[in-house]
């Protein structure tokens, strides 16, 4: 067998996936808190701290930014399994390597597509 043919167990994809929207989800609301803005109070807080809570905060938005972009990936990528389309590239509707899978079960294109070279 070639391992490219999409070898995996649709059960096995499916509970990584719901196991990691769920960790995703739960750092989202642990996170919170150091996303939101930063007030300006002079008496209790320097110039240079404020500076430091602002730039925490915008690291805090971007860390956010990537895990909405992965929890979309891993809602996409349950979409795929429950149509049975999963393990099949989204652009060239070629297999995806059973390996690249096992990385990351969230990946919606083959190798080639994902470098440019299917285009």
């Amino acid at each position: 067998m070639s391992d490219d043919a999409p070898l995996f167990d649709p059960d096995a994809a499916r509970a990584r996936l719901e196991a990691r929207r769920a960790e995703l989800r739960a750092l989202g609301e642990v996170s919170a808190e150091s996303r939101r803005p930063v007030t300006l109070d002079q008496q209790s807080v320097g110039r240079l701290s404020r500076m430091d809570a602002m730039q925490g905060q915008e690291m805090a938005l971007a860390q956010n930014r990537r895990r909405e972009a992965e929890l979309l990936r891993i809602e996409q990528a349950l979409a795929r399994l429950a149509a049975g389309d999963y393990g099949y590239c989204v652009v060239c509707d070629e297999p995806i390597a059973a390996k690249r899978l096992a990385h990351d079960p969230s990946i919606p294109t083959c190798v080639d597509c994902a470098s440019g070279a299917g285009s």
